[in-house]
C-alpha cells in the first residue's frame, strides 16, 4: 500500500561562484522539474568559511521509495550542464496538509492551439471549448505537461499527427507525449523508457485518458537499441546528451515522410545539438521556445 502521509525532502546545493546567481537558480529550477518534485523553493545559506551556497528544497511523494528519488537525482545530475550541482541532505517529513496544496498545483493546462493538460481530479466543465483534454496524473514520472519542454513537445506533435501514425516516444516518463498523439488520432505507439517504474505510471495515465492497451506497446528499453521497424513520428523529450546519443539511429526508423520531435534542451544547448543533427542527416523543419526551453521538429535530409 502507498503511504501518502508523508514526503521526501531533499536538498541540494551549488557554490555561488559556479555559474552566476541566475544561471544556478535556473540550473537548480530545472532539476526539480525534470525529477518531478511537487514543490521546491530556492534558499541560500553560507558554508564553514563563509562562503554563500545556493540550495534547492525539493519535495517528492511519500509514495516513492527515497533509494528512488536519489538515484533519479543521481542520473539527472550525471549530465554536464548540472555540473557542481550535489545532494546535500534529505529527510522524511510528515505532513498530510501538503496533499491539499498539491493538488491545487495543478490547475488546467491550455497548451499548443487545441490541447488542455488536465490532472484527473478536475471536472469535465472545467475543459476549455475547442480544446482536446489530457489527462496526467502528477506523480514521480517525467512529463506532467506542465514543464515548458513538455509543453514544446506537445504543440510540435499536435500540428503533425495524422490519423492511422505509428508513434514512438522514448523516455515516456509519464506517456503524455504519445497519449495525446493517440487522442489526436495516431493508430499505435511504442512506448519506452529506461526505468521500468515509470511504465506503471504511462499505464495509469492510458486509463485516465480510456486509451486501449491493445494500441500501444509499452516496454522498457535504452533509447533506440534494439528497436527495429518505422514510424511517421519520433519524439524524445529528454535531456541534451540522451539526445545526442538518440541522433545516429533516427534516420532508420523513421519513415520517408516522418517526423522526428526533440525537446528537453535549453536555448544555449540548442546549438550543440543542432550542429550534431546535421551530421545526422537530419533538418529542423520548426523550432520552438518557451522561456529557456527549446526544443525542435526535424526531418530526413535528402541533401
Amino acid at each position: 500500500m502507498k503511504d501518502n502521509n508523508f514526503w521526501w525532502i531533499v536538498e541540494l546545493s551549488v557554490p555561488s561562484a559556479v555559474y552566476n546567481r541566475q544561471q544556478n537558480e535556473e540550473r537548480l529550477s530545472t532539476v526539480a522539474a525534470i525529477s518531478e518534485a511537487i514543490g521546491s523553493e530556492i534558499f541560500t545559506e553560507d558554508d564553514f568559511y563563509g562562503n554563500e551556497l545556493l540550495f534547492l528544497r525539493a519535495s517528492y511523494e511519500g509514495s516513492r521509495g527515497i533509494d528512488d528519488v536519489i538515484y533519479r537525482l543521481q542520473f539527472i545530475l550525471e549530465d554536464v550542464s548540472f555540473a557542481g550541482i550535489i545532494i546535500a541532505r534529505c529527510r522524511k517529513l510528515e505532513n498530510e496538509a501538503w496533499n491539499t496544496q498539491h493538488y491545487d498545483a495543478f490547475p488546467p493546462l491550455p497548451v499548443g492551439k487545441g490541447l488542455v493538460v488536465m490532472a484527473p481530479w478536475h471536472e469535465d466543465d472545467e475543459i476549455p471549448e475547442g480544446r482536446t483534454p489530457v489527462y496526467i496524473y502528477p506523480a514521480s514520472a517525467f512529463g506532467t505537461g506542465y514543464h515548458e519542454s513538455t509543453q514544446i513537445a506537445l504543440s510540435l506533435i499536435e500540428e503533425i499527427v495524422r490519423t492511422g501514425d505509428t508513434i514512438l516516444d522514448v523516455g515516456t516518463g509519464t506517456g503524455i507525449l504519445f497519449i495525446t498523439a493517440l487522442k489526436l488520432g495516431a493508430g499505435k505507439a511504442i512506448a519506452r523508457d529506461i526505468d521500468p517504474d515509470t511504465l506503471s505510471e504511462a499505464k495509469r495515465n492510458m486509463n485516465l485518458n480510456g486509451i486501449n492497451p491493445k494500441v500501444c506497446d509499452l516496454s522498457e528499453g535504452d533509447l533506440l537499441k534494439g528497436f527495429r521497424g518505422q514510424v511517421n513520428i519520433l519524439t524524445a523529450n529528454i535531456l541534451l546528451h540522451p539526445n545526442i546519443t538518440l541522433l545516429p539511429d533516427v534516420r532508420r526508423v523513421l519513415k520517408p515522410k516522418g517526423f522526428a520531435v526533440f525537446s528537453g534542451m535549453t536555448r544555449i544547448e540548442s546549438h550543440m545539438f543542432t550542429s550534431v543533427m546535421e551530421s545526422s542527416r537530419l533538418e529542423i523543419e520548426r523550432e520552438m521556445w518557451i522561456g529557456d526551453w527549446w526544443g525542435c521538429r526535424a526531418v530526413k535530409s535528402w541533401g
